[in-house]
């Protein structure tokens, strides 16, 4: 025995449903569209729509591809690549990371620096370079607008 409470939720659903279907039907018409007859171009279109009616075909899309891995192995390339990971986690843990002090390391490489010769355009002074800027900043300027009053006659 069905109870008044649901032979009014099955009436809602089924008004509910038969809303949806006329909401939809009304969309049916653009997918049958007409090509109006007094249009210049008519005959061209309708030429073109009865060539491509038939378009795209399931033949013309590409065949799914049958060289793909079966679950086993994948299984084997996984456990492949654990065991590879796990060996290359322990050559790096057998690393003896001896960087030691680093200013002792920033003051030994600075010293390897200040032994070797500076090439001739390192030695430029501070002034050449601040020169060289100046007129770099100079040449970068916009020129100034371009009066577009007209001429007086």
């Amino acid at each position: 025995m069905t109870s008044p409470d649901m032979n009014a939720h099955q009436a809602k659903k089924i008004a509910g449903l038969l809303l949806a279907l006329a909401g939809t039907s009304g969309c049916a018409a653009a997918f049958d569209p007409t090509t109006d007859a007094s249009s210049p171009v008519a005959p061209r279109v309708q030429a073109l729509v009865d060539a491509n009616r038939q378009y795209p075909r399931w033949a013309d899309f590409p065949a799914t591809t049958t060289d793909t891995p079966q679950p086993l192995e994948v299984a084997a390339r996984v456990n492949t690549l654990k065991a590879s990971a796990g060996a290359l986690a322990g050559e790096a843990s057998r690393i003896e990371w001896t960087l030691g002090d680093p200013l002792v390391f920033a003051a030994e490489t600075r010293a390897r620096i200040d032994d070797r010769q500076i090439a001739p355009a390192t030695a430029q002074t501070q002034a050449d370079v601040e020169a060289f800027a100046a007129e770099q900043r100079r040449r970068g300027t916009a020129p100034p607008p371009i009066d577009r009053a007209p001429a007086p006659r």
